[in-house]
């Protein structure tokens, strides 16, 4: 009897075992598209800014350009 006992208790812990396996494995792969989203939302960012960067630099090169026109044109 005492070793029916044992060997139940065995098996659970052989499953809790296996389950614990599944688990570790579940939060690696979470951990590793956590770390893929943020690389994605990094890039975003950046790009972001870079476009901002163009934007600013496009209204520099405008403003300049206003400003050699009417020069030309003695509008000032």
């Amino acid at each position: 009897m005492s070793e029916q006992i044992d060997n139940l208790i065995l098996e659970h812990l052989k499953k809790i075992q296996g389950e614990l396996a599944a688990s570790r494995e579940r939060d690696a792969e979470i951990i590793a598209r956590l770390g893929q989203i943020e690389t994605a939302l990094a890039r975003i960012a950046r790009d972001e800014a870079f476009n901002y960067a163009e934007i600013v630099h496009d209204r520099h090169l405008i403003d300049r350009l206003k400003e050699r026109i009417e020069r030309r044109l003695e509008i000032v």
